[in-house]
């Protein structure tokens, strides 16, 4: 028998086309089958595209994310990047009793308490935008649905959160989006730039922040972290804790938002159920998670020799879960391709899990439901208005610009959405 290998790296490799990363079902579907534990020579890592390897591996503390240890070995020059010391040493990537201080200090912001009682904030703001969308498409006028509310929500919602003014918010879409370049899995000298620079204006906007909360206390997670760890954290930890807070708070709600309105916009007969039946919103969501996923793979070191679906793993390796193809993995989602607002049972790594589970899932998931409720109840009609654009990215999956309008009202002519009614 000829060895699976060779095609299995092609159809790896094909993720990385334009092709791959607009559609990359059909080669992950192939790569399960043909080698679900699949190392690649030239990136060195295992691709786990199940869902039962990609679960064990994230719920296994054996296995650890890669932090400022491993940077030592792999990243010699990471001293010279402002990001590399954030991102490695915040709590995406910090272990152990590192990683648990670091959550018990941002946990506090998303509390169910906490969470719950954003919600009347998060409809006001959603209210809001939605008018800008309303006076986009009066007339039959087009908008671009990301521009208008896929990134000014998440970035308005993770700013009440923190504590941020109004004024300060609109210029934090750009350096957040800088700072995500980090979740590629091979980085560009340009993408260092960015993202150092990014983090550096970061930094020092959430430590004068932090210090302006000492002073004049709000209650707002600022405060909070500001109050409760003086003398105990540094500036430079306290603006960390909320960098990461406000990047990793709205990156994937953003992404979420795009994909499920895309999702049930080429799913008519989706859309009208849950336009029909408003309580099938947080299904929507969900299926909208698992069907196309915003954050696309996450990273763990093996901490000992293992052996996962029969392959030989060794210590120190680099694994990747492939979070995409473990939420359409048939083993758990019958007809997995099929985009399902009823489907039940659904169970997601959209955010991960284990140890290293996002704290801001509930916060992500109740902004994806009073935006789609809202939204679907202010535009009925609301239809695709041209093809997307999505971002030039490897590890998220997030729209650039996702053109909208509101049809004609029953009657008039039909609106057709382009592509067809399946595609990703």
């Amino acid at each position: 028998m000829n060895s699976p290998a060779p095609q299995a790296q092609a159809l790896l490799h094909s993720l990385f086309t334009p092709e791959g990363r607009e559609n990359p079902h059909p080669a992950l579907e192939a790569l399960r089958r043909t080698a679900p534990v699949h190392h690649d020579p030239d990136l060195d890592t295992f691709f786990l595209t199940t869902y039962a390897d990609c679960q064990t591996v994230l719920t296994d503390t054996g296995y650890r994310a890669p932090d400022l240890s491993w940077c030592e070995e792999h990243l010699p020059d990471w001293r010279e990047h402002p990001a590399a010391g954030f991102f490695y040493s915040s709590m995406l990537r910090a272990n152990g009793a590192d990683h648990t201080r670091l959550r018990r200090l941002t946990g506090k912001g998303f509390t169910p308490r906490r969470v719950a009682a954003l919600r009347a904030a998060v409809e006001e703001i959603t209210d809001g935008l939605l008018d800008d969308l309303a006076d986009a498409t009066s007339g039959g006028g087009t908008a671009n649905f990301q521009e208008l509310i896929g990134y000014p929500l998440p970035v308005a919602v993770v700013g009440e959160l923190i504590g941020v003014p109004v004024a300060d918010r609109a210029r934090f879409r750009a350096l957040g989006s800088d700072a995500s370049r980090l979740l590629e899995p091979v980085r560009t000298p340009q993408d260092w730039a960015r993202a150092d620079t990014a983090v550096t204006q970061l930094r020092c906007y959430f430590e004068e922040l932090t210090a302006r909360r000492q002073r004049e206390p709000a209650g707002d997670l600022a405060t909070a972290l500001a109050r409760e760890n003086e003398g105990t954290l540094t500036p430079r930890e306290l603006a960390d804790a909320l960098l990461l807070v406000f990047v990793a708070g709205f990156e994937t709600t953003t992404g979420l938002l795009g994909l499920a309105v895309h999702a049930l916009l080429r799913h008519p007969g989706q859309l009208a159920r849950v336009s029909a039946d408003p309580a099938l919103v947080p299904q929507a969501v969900e299926e909208a998670l698992r069907w196309d996923t915003p954050v696309r793979m996450t990273e763990r070191i093996a901490g000992r020799d293992d052996v996962i679906g029969g392959v030989r793993v060794p210590e120190g390796a680099n694994v990747t879960a492939v979070l995409t193809a473990a939420n359409r993995d048939p083993a758990l989602h019958p007809d997995p391709h099929r985009f399902d607002v009823t489907r039940t049972g659904t169970k997601v790594l959209s955010f991960s899990g284990g140890p290293h589970y996002c704290l801001g899932a509930a916060l992500a998931r109740m902004e994806g439901a009073v935006a789609l409720r809202r939204l679907l109840a202010r535009f009925p009609r609301l239809a695709p208005a041209g093809e997307p654009v999505r971002r030039e990215s490897f590890s998220l999956r997030v729209f650039e610009d996702l053109p909208v309008s509101h049809g004609p009202a029953a009657g008039g002519p039909a609106v057709t959405p382009p592509g067809k009614a399946t595609a990703v």
